[in-house]
Order: structure tokens, then sequence, then C-alpha cells
């Protein structure tokens, strides 16, 4: 069996804790407040970029996600809405910034990625690539970390699928020329981020901001809090060094619900 190399994290309530119901309100609420001053509806406007988001969700991987929300979007707008893509660049570098009040910190983010890196992992911000690289970018730099720190952030601008779609990890994993047994993904969705387990990847489930939406059962990988994760990655092995003491793979202890 391969020793995992790869680790793969996602931001938004896992390296970037946060409220992510009251992020996606602060969000739409700065995005149609700005482009109603610009003479856009609105509720049409948020609306229409719903639709361009859960067509990508449903992206079937014959077109990149840019080009599956930008084509959509314009649909339901009755516009070329992707002229205007100028606009919303600005914006996410801009207004967009509005929606970090519902996002906290955490120290141990940049802690734990650089650790990794050093005991030379690859390292990966897998992370819904709904959003373009000025927002995704942007959200990284909230949570303490660059782009740079990775050796990969997924956005919509380069990928085909997204999650809970498995496509979304084997696309990456291919692009490394890894397999699922070398790999562990850490994340908060236990819908989105630990359906990797069925492809054979390890999972570590963070707690800190958990989603559950269907009340599953927490069972066949490990978790704890994104401190208890930097200190499980202190016990990793450094790839170069002595491989004793390797915490990775490892299942929860226990099941249950939450």
């Amino acid at each position: 069996m391969k020793k995992i190399d790869t680790v793969l994290f996602d931001l938004d309530g896992s390296l970037l804790p946060m409220d992510q119901d009251a992020f996606v309100r602060l969000y739409m609420e700065a995005l149609g407040r700005t482009f109603a001053s610009e003479g856009f509806d609105p509720k049409r406007l948020t609306g229409s970029v719903w639709k361009g988001v859960e067509a990508m969700i449903k992206n079937d991987g014959s077109v990149y996600n840019r080009e599956r929300f930008w084509r959509v979007f314009s649909e339901a707008m009755d516009r070329d809405m992707e002229a205007e893509e100028p606009r919303f660049v600005k914006f996410y570098e801009n207004q967009f910034g509005e929606a970090r009040a519902a996002a906290g910190f955490s120290e141990f983010s940049a802690k734990t990625v650089r650790l990794l890196k050093k005991k030379g992992y690859t390292v990966i911000l897998a992370t819904n690539p709904v959003f373009p690289s000025a927002a995704t970018y942007r959200r990284v730099r909230w949570a303490g970390l660059s782009p740079e720190d990775f050796d990969l952030v997924t956005t919509y601008e380069e990928e085909r699928y997204c999650k809970p779609s498995l496509d979304y990890y084997r696309s990456i994993l291919e692009r490394f020329g890894k397999e699922p047994e070398q790999c562990l993904m850490v994340g908060n969705d236990v819908d989105e981020d630990m359906c990797v387990l069925s492809m054979g990847m390890s999972g570590y489930l963070l707690t800190d901001c958990l989603i559950n939406r269907r009340e599953k059962a927490l069972c066949g990988f490990s978790s704890g809090s994104l401190s208890d994760f930097y200190h499980y990655a202190e016990k990793m092995a450094a790839l170069w060094g002595d491989a004793s003491g390797s915490a990775a793979g490892k299942p929860a202890a226990s099941c249950g619900k939450r």
C-alpha cells in the first residue's frame, strides 16, 4: 500500500473558519447592492447567479466551470453577462470584502499547511471551484495564507467538476499522478469532503464548523478541531526522513452522529 504523500484541504469552514449561512447572505447582499447602482435588479441578478452556481455543481466535465457559469447566468439574465466580467472581478477585489465579517481566523491554518510543506507533502487547496480566482485567492488571504503556499488552488477557471462529484477529486489526482491511497482529504463537510472515502482516499473531518446535513454517522475517518489536526500533522512522517510514527490514514476510534 502506498504511503500518504498528498494532503488536500477544504477552505471555507476548514482553513477559513466561517458561518456559511452568514457568509452567503453578506456576499449576496453586497453583490446585489453593488450592481443595483449600475442598473441591475438585485433580486434577479443574485437569483441568476445561483442558477449559474447550480449549473457548475451539475457540470458533466464537457466545459470548464467558468464557461458553464457565464452561459447559464447570461441565459437567466437574458443578456450577455460575460461582458460584465471585469465588473465582477472589481467587485471581488473590493466590496466582496464585506463578507469577511462572517469569517474567523485560526493561527493553525498557516501553521498546518506550512508544516506539511516543510515535511515534503504535496498540499492542495481543494476548495469547491464555484468562485473565480480573484474571490478564491482573497479568501485564502483571509485565512492568513497565500496561493503560493499550495501546489494547486482549484478555481472555476481551471476545473470541470465540483464537489461532491468524485470526478472533481479524480481530476486533481490525475494532474499530480496520484492514487487515492496516497491522499488525505481534510475538510468540514461530511458530504462534500468525506465522500472521498468511497474512492479509497483517507479523510480527516474538521469539527470546528462541521456541516453534516444528513446527520450521517461519523465513521471511517479521523476527526477533530483544526488545532487537533495540527498536532495530528506533527506526527505525520517527514517524507525524506524516518517514516515511523505516521498518523495518516488512521480511522476514527468511534462512530456517532452530529
